[in-house]
């Protein structure tokens, strides 16, 4: 029994190795496509490349594991298969379970083995690569600006440069098309370029320079008597100003990719493990709740307010204590009172129901945070289960089709992890979007394949011929 757990492991480990590093370099190939804009020309040393390779393919592995799983089970079972040994061993009087055994526990061991990765492996290497992304993606400031052409990376802008490297340039033009009603051009012989900390605003400090500013053409504006007012020949006024030093802001804030600093990250979802994201539900709970008191008991302090359209009271001029009031009805007050408190009431009226409304959107704002940490929490857990599933659909599938080697294993395994990533990209999807809970949305694929998969480790187990053509056609015929 030892060697043939030793043979199925032997036979299973070099399959697995080669698939889990195609899958691996395929995914890195996405992630470089992806960002590929803010990677190419900024002068990123090997080691800065490494670095991120590095961290990215930490981050990679929860996708590339199951295709490994996948593809590596159907080809052991499939060799075994197409080579007689899987009928050898049956007819030795070993069942299908009883070969799958040790490769069973080898994948309970790695599924393990990557929910303790994806716990706390992944979220370092997630805030580390969004870091690094993060600095590189500064870099590309300074580097969009190409001599010679006209830049229009910036909304509003079109920026030209005559010559300049590392942020520091010669001969700029600057356009600003921010103003509908006001077109100004900006010359300087010389730039140096650096970003504010926040990374929303781009600063051009400049020398010996003159502004350009031209009004845009003007409707003209006519007497009573349809005389034409003001100068009709300069229906277009423009202004030239020099100056030697200066400054000049842009707004980027939509031209970053909205990365920030390490400690800023450290409290997002995708950089906490599954006991973080449990405290941080605790806390978030505890935050909605004590907001909610708050909103309720201030609620109930304006509702005096609005005790006016029954009626005020007025203290008596012969000096009585202050309990000693008189009610004054609403139908006997002068005109003038009744329109103020018409008005009091009406403004009381729009006040709540601002306060109503941004407390409404307060609380989607929380609910929408609140699943997308719960999304979180079950992807971890889902992950670790759809390598399981996923062995027992590709294990049996390969005892089944008799095919080994990187040909038919490979197209059925294709298809079979393209549903899988369909149905987890929709299950995100839905669970994002709130159509579904997080929970349904992260397990719908392991949901779906777990019925597949014990149907198919049944029938590969007692030799059913549930991909028979034949055998299909005489059931439907005793059907009929």
């Amino acid at each position: 029994m030892k060697r043939l757990y030793l043979f199925s492991i032997r036979s299973f480990a070099g399959p697995f190795v080669i698939t889990l590093i195609i899958s691996m370099f395929i995914l890195i190939l996405q992630f470089f496509w992806v960002y590929i804009d803010d990677l190419m020309g900024k002068g990123l040393g090997v080691l800065v490349i490494l670095e991120l390779l590095f961290y990215v393919s930490a981050s990679l592995i929860p996708l590339a594991l199951p295709l490994a799983i996948l593809l590596s089970s159907l080809m052991t079972f499939g060799n075994l298969s197409e080579n007689n040994e899987l009928t050898a061993l049956k007819s030795s009087g070993l069942s299908l379970y009883q070969i799958m055994r040790p490769l069973t526990f080898v994948v309970i061991g790695i599924a393990c083995f990557t929910f303790y990765f994806a716990n706390y492996v992944i979220p370092v290497s997630n805030l580390k690569w969004h870091s690094l992304i993060y600095d590189i993606q500064n870099t590309k400031i300074s580097t969009v600006l190409t001599p010679g052409v006209y830049t229009k990376d910036f909304e509003g802008y079109a920026i030209k440069v005559k010559e300049g490297k590392d942020s520091v340039y010669r001969g700029i033009t600057i356009h600003d098309h921010t103003s509908p009603s006001e077109i100004k051009t900006v010359k300087a012989e010389e730039a140096r370029v650096y970003k504010s900390e926040n990374g929303r605003y781009l600063f051009f400090d400049l020398k010996n320079g003159r502004i350009y500013e031209e009004m845009d053409i003007q409707n003209p504006v006519f007497t009573p008597n349809g005389i034409p007012l003001g100068n009709r020949k300069s229906s277009r006024p423009a202004r030239i100003s020099s100056f030697e030093k200066g400054i000049y802001k842009l707004n980027i804030s939509g031209f970053s990719l909205n990365r920030s600093e390490e400690d800023i990250f450290t409290d997002k979802y995708e950089m906490m493990n599954v006991f973080q994201i449990s405290e941080a539900m605790d806390s978030l709970n505890v935050k909605k709740n004590r907001l909610l008191d708050q909103f309720a008991v201030g609620l109930k302090n304006q509702h005096a307010m609005m005790n006016r359209l029954k009626g005020v009271t007025k203290k008596e001029p012969n000096g009585l204590n202050e309990n000693q009031v008189k009610e004054i009805k609403f139908e006997k007050l002068p005109k003038s009172e009744k329109i103020n408190t018409y008005n009091s009431v009406i403004s009381g009226l729009y006040n709540k129901n601002e306060t109503i409304t941004n407390q409404i959107t307060f609380l989607e704002t929380t609910d929408n945070e609140s699943n997308l940490y719960w999304i979180e929490f079950h992807r971890k857990f889902a992950l670790t289960y759809a390598i399981i599933v996923l062995f027992f659909v590709g294990a049996p599938l390969g005892a089944i089709i008799r095919k080994g080697g990187f040909g038919a294993p490979v197209v059925i395994a294709a298809l079979v992890f393209m549903l899988y990533f369909i149905l987890i990209s929709i299950g995100g999807n839905l669970a994002t979007t709130r159509v579904v809970g997080p929970f349904i949305g992260m397990w719908m694929a392991g949901i779906f394949f777990t019925p597949i998969a014990i149907l198919i480790t049944w029938a590969a187990a007692n030799d059913a011929q549930i991909f028979n053509k034949e055998a299909w056609v005489k059931l439907l015929k005793l059907k009929k």
